[in-house]
């Protein structure tokens, strides 16, 4: 089953594989959504505050 957006909690995700390396469409394709959604993400066209909660939890788990 294929999604066409993400949750705010997705978006966390979306920035915490970004952070361990992973590319645009590795994150899509393990989400099974477009490219351009995962790029809206990272780009903070949608839900924008999911980078500055991803990089406090990224920080804590390193």
């Amino acid at each position: 089953m294929s999604i066409t957006q993400f949750t705010f909690e997705q978006a966390i995700d979306v920035w915490m594989r970004h952070f361990s390396g992973q590319y645009q469409h590795e994150i899509a394709a393990a989400y099974v959504i477009n490219v351009r959604a995962v790029n809206h993400v990272l780009k903070e066209k949608t839900h924008v505050g999911s980078r500055q909660v991803a990089e406090a939890r990224f920080s804590k788990s390193a």
